[in-house]
């Protein structure tokens, strides 16, 4: 809980952000989600509210705490992926005009041979957006070999199409050039270095208690608890470039401060710039910069009171992470809220979220 004396040193309004805290206790209480976690990172300093359960089974309830575990669906796009191969590109083992051809020749089927790496963390390379793999009991080299075998639904470039595909391919593209696998990279070259103790692809059995549980599956004859819920990253074995990170509030707040200039370089200033420049202005709208959303994008969630220069992203199990470099300011918000049916958004909740600690900033 932070002390008023931390609330001034932050510039925010404590009233205000009492405010924001009970908007996730209205949510919870009106049966919107089971629980959650909301962060406000601001000069280097953050400010944490949980409210409701993480697990609702019966009559077993487990409090939602600063401290749970979610999983955090697609932010690993944006937390794993793309700093995985800004390092690559700082280091100059990779471009981000490199032809995916290049390093995967199977990938050129199918007019695909000019695809870029680029195109690839921007979502205009004219992938699929989904396809089920995870039903056909396929081995994760083998899923690899179909989406190296899928044709394109769109000319490269043309369009965004947002590609959960295209994020496999990068992950398999960042344990080729590393030598490691893709939990083996995010533990050695983020996790550690950042102090995200917290965070982890296949958290360990002991960790259990700490996770918030995601979706019910008929098939278990239980909820999907500590095992990644996006099911082709399932059946990569909960690695993968798209999806499976599990991490905490805190642990995804050390990884902002990156964004925000706050924890030293790890990876330049210049690669920083180049991933929130809007790489897709020419199409129709659109606001996509590597991997992240930018402001004014169709599927921009920062609500009305962020400036132009927010950017973010969400998770399908209902995460988000937003960073506003022109504020100093990031917020995250951790629900589970498929833990009652996929039918459940929390779409307006982030919007008035965003709404409410934007407005509880003082200067």
């Amino acid at each position: 809980m932070a002390t008023a004396d931390k609330f001034q040193q932050m510039g925010i309004d404590e009233t205000r952000l009492e405010a924001a805290w009970q908007l996730l206790d209205s949510e919870v209480e009106q049966g919107g989600i089971p629980g959650g976690t909301v962060l406000v990172l601001r000069r280097g300093m953050t400010a944490m509210h949980a409210a409701g359960y993480s697990l609702i089974d019966g009559q077993t309830r487990i409090s939602a705490t600063s401290d749970t575990v979610y999983d955090c669906a697609s932010l690993t796009k944006v937390v794993v992926t793309l700093p995985l191969i800004l390092q690559l590109v700082v280091q100059g083992k990779l471009a981000h005009g490199d032809k995916v051809s290049a390093y995967f020749p199977a990938f050129s089927a199918n007019g695909k041979g000019e695809v870029t790496v680029r195109q690839l963390l921007t979502h205009t390379s004219g992938m699929a957006a989904h396809r089920d793999f995870y039903s056909h009991g396929l081995a994760p080299d083998d899923i690899m070999a179909a989406i190296c075998a899928e044709p394109l639904v769109c000319e490269p470039a043309t369009k965004v199409v947002y590609s959960c595909l295209g994020y496999i391919v990068l992950g398999r593209l960042v344990s080729r050039l590393l030598g490691m696998t893709l939990d083996k990279a995010a533990e050695t070259c983020l996790f550690r270095p950042l102090g995200m103790f917290n965070s982890c692809f296949n958290p360990p059995e002991p960790w259990k208690p700490r996770i918030a549980a995601t979706e019910y599956d008929p098939e278990l004859g239980t909820f999907r608890w500590g095992r990644v819920h996006d099911e082709n990253a399932f059946a990569l074995g909960g690695v993968s470039g798209n999806a499976g990170l599990f991490s905490t509030a805190a642990d995804l707040a050390s990884y902002a401060a990156i964004w925000l200039d706050r924890s030293g370089s790890m990876f330049s200033r210049a690669a920083v710039e180049a991933a929130v420049c809007n790489d897709t202005a020419h199409l129709g709208g659109a606001a996509r910069g590597l991997g992240w959303v930018l402001h004014g994008d169709p599927m921009d969630a920062s609500g009305d009171l962020f400036s132009p220069r927010s950017f973010g992203h969400t998770g399908f199990t209902g995460t988000s992470l937003w960073i506003d470099p022109a504020r100093d300011l990031a917020v995250i918000l951790l629900t589970n809220r498929v833990h009652f049916g996929r039918d459940k958004s929390i779409a307006g909740l982030r919007a008035r979220m965003h709404n409410a600690i934007a407005a509880s900033l003082t200067d």
